[in-house]
């Protein structure tokens, strides 16, 4: 250790240093995250893992967690899904908590916690995160959040006749995330969907530390025969809110190298093969 400095020399992983405020990389593991695209290629998922439509790998959301907080801190997914942000962050001995609406995945995330042992406050609550701040009270939830990282639903991607969709239904998986009305995937309107995603996310504003960091996973909607620009009306939305809003930092693309081609428009016109995610990082800054 250089006293002086406040620096550890770790060996392979690169130089500590002490002062750090957001996290506990070395400078040679913090330059490296901070490229703007990655390739992320996930394991095989399980049974319980495929039957939600739309999971993101815990080792792609391990990389995030680590990077935006430090060990005890508390990780937040308002639209939990089969319980992989709080896989992520239980594994990295960070307190997490996880809003999932859908009576099913709920019961499929308290299965995937109990099936592991962590040593941190690891809590999947049933509920809408429309009322966050209600379900917060409600749970006795006191202490602000450090870091959320979340994938909300893409709109109605999953409504689309695709062919991976078509894949899905014919093996008896789900194609959609619920039926219930109250889930903002079932908003059919593309700027109401955006309105009460926004809403949701001045939620999450209110209940994060300031200089808290928020990301997004999502992406862009290729629908009725147009783009839809999803990721960057979600940036927008945080972001017009006047004095108290989410600030836009950046962005990271995701490279999904490993997910297969279609035929998609062959021999009639242009539909391309969308093999990235948008992963927009924000920051509250008051």
């Amino acid at each position: 250790m250089d006293k002086k400095n406040n620096v550890i020399d770790l060996g392979e992983r690169g130089k500590y240093n002490l002062r750090n405020k957001l996290n506990q990389l070395t400078g040679k593991e913090w330059i490296k995250f901070t490229k703007s695209w990655f390739i992320h290629s996930p394991r095989q998922r399980n049974k319980e893992e495929i039957l939600h439509p739309a999971k993101y790998p815990e080792s792609l959301v391990e990389e995030f967690i680590s990077f935006f907080t430090k060990e005890n801190e508390l990780v937040f997914d308002p639209f939990l899904g089969t319980g992989s942000t709080l896989l992520a962050a239980g594994s990295l001995n960070r307190n997490a908590i996880g809003v999932e609406l859908s009576d099913k995945y709920f019961k499929i995330s308290k299965s995937r916690i109990k099936k592991n042992i962590f040593i941190n406050d690891i809590k999947a609550i049933k509920g809408n995160s429309s009322k966050l701040v209600e379900l917060f009270a409600k749970n006795k939830i006191d202490r602000k959040i450090d870091y959320t990282v979340t994938s909300p639903p893409y709109w109605n991607q999953l409504e689309r006749n695709s062919l991976r969709q078509k894949k899905r239904n014919d093996e008896g998986l789900d194609t959609k995330y619920s039926k219930a009305k109250d889930d903002i995937g079932n908003i059919n309107d593309y700027e109401k969907f955006i309105e009460a995603q926004a809403k949701i996310f001045d939620q999450v504003f209110d209940l994060t530390k300031d200089k808290g960091y928020l990301t997004i996973i999502t992406n862009n909607i290729f629908y009725n025969g147009r783009i839809f620009p999803l990721a960057y009306d979600t940036a927008i939305s945080l972001t017009k809110r006047g004095e108290k809003s989410w600030i836009l930092k950046d962005e990271k693309i995701w490279l999904q190298n490993d997910k297969p081609l279609i035929a998609l428009g062959v021999n009639s016109a242009w539909v391309g093969n969308r093999h990235h995610q948008y992963c927009l990082i924000f920051r509250k800054e008051l």
